[in-house]
């Protein structure tokens, strides 16, 4: 694994792009994880034939929809046993505020690890999903089926994308205010031991709207799919129908605003109201324009990814609270660094390949 050292965190020595290696199955014991997989995969496909073929076109939130997702889900073994909120008193949930769950309008920064998180995002708030990409705060809808496929994808671009389907977050909201909007701001799979870098999307975010950071973690965690390949999927319904069970436990932060933007907003109004009021004069005007001039690059000085140091610190916010609700570490590694190392991965299985042959 020393070829792939360049792929592993400087600061923390993390490798978040590494598959999790299953558990060891005792050669006595694998009779009954294959009786297992055997039984279950037939309910699971036909589970999945109903939802594709009929409920998935049925309105969001009907009963139908969701028992068919339950049964998508229920029929691995996948329970869903821990669930708490930030300010929530363990099993006072249903005393919570309405506030500090994710509802209507509200947009939920999720970890991003395995196919699982799509499917139990589904079924508990039947959210709008999008993809993320590290050169445009614009995001892409994606449909059930298009979220689970992009698990097994690596978008290190927005270029590839129609520009008539990438829009802001903003817009999405608006156009969709009965429905909660999922992001995966990572862009891309880990394998959950880490927080990715973050894409800016959550910046195209209105400064109204509540974003509520979620984190998904699963004991045993050799379910994530870092790797997309038809080995890794196939390696995936392998260990998620032939294990017993798995344990999702979910946090979910305080919301969070964009507040970049609103400070933006508010700075250019501010200014606009001084320029246009009698009490501003040419040379203040001139004033004002240089002192923007060098705040910006001010701000702008510690990077060249475009973005202000306002939108880094808000991006740092999200970020920070989904490791601190993962227990896990940030690292700077993000979707360009993924798409190097899966190129240097196949390479490597090829090569590997060959000279066993």
């Amino acid at each position: 694994m020393e070829k792939y050292g360049q792929y592993r965190d400087k600061g923390s020595g993390i490798a978040p792009f590494f598959p999790i290696s299953p558990q060891a199955v005792h050669p006595l014991l694998l009779p009954w994880h294959l009786f297992v997989f055997s039984i279950r995969i037939p309910f699971l496909l036909f589970a999945c034939f109903v939802w594709f073929a009929f409920v998935q076109f049925l309105t969001p939130g009907t009963l139908l929809r969701k028992a068919n997702l339950w049964c998508i889900i229920g029929i691995p073994g996948i329970w869903w046993i821990d669930l708490q909120v930030d300010g929530v008193r363990r099993g006072s949930l249903g005393k919570a505020p309405a506030s500090s769950i994710p509802s209507a309008g509200s947009v939920i920064a999720a970890s991003y690890t395995s196919p699982i998180d799509i499917i139990y995002l589904a079924t508990i708030l039947d959210p709008i999903f999008t993809q993320s990409y590290p050169d445009t705060k614009l995001v892409r809808p994606l449909s059930f089926t298009g979220a689970l496929l992009a698990c097994f994808t690596v978008h290190t671009s927005a270029h590839k994308a129609s520009d008539t389907d990438l829009v802001p977050l903003s817009t999405l909201t608006a156009h969709n205010p009965s429905r909660i909007i999922c992001v995966f701001p990572e862009g891309t799979p880990s394998n959950g031991r880490s927080i990715l870098h973050p894409t800016p999307s959550l910046l195209s975010a209105s400064p109204r709207t509540k974003i509520y950071p979620v984190s998904l973690r699963y004991t045993p965690a050799d379910i994530v799919t870092p790797i997309p390949s038809t080995i890794s999927g196939l390696n995936f319904i392998w260990v998620l129908l032939s294990s017993h069970t798995h344990v999702i436990r979910t946090r979910i932060g305080a919301p969070i605003r964009n507040t970049a933007t609103a400070e933006s907003t508010t700075s250019l109004l501010s200014k606009l109201e001084r320029r246009n009021s009698y009490q501003s004069n040419y040379f203040d005007t001139l004033k004002e324009n240089s002192d923007a001039e060098a705040e910006s690059q001010a701000r702008n000085q510690k990077g060249d990814d475009g973005l202000t140091e306002p939108e880094r610190s808000m991006l740092d916010v999200v970020a920070d609270a989904l490791a601190r609700l993962g227990r896990v570490k940030r690292v700077s590694l993000g979707v360009r660094e993924k798409g190097k190392f899966v190129e240097a991965w196949g390479r490597g299985k090829g090569s590997s390949r060959k000279s066993r042959s």
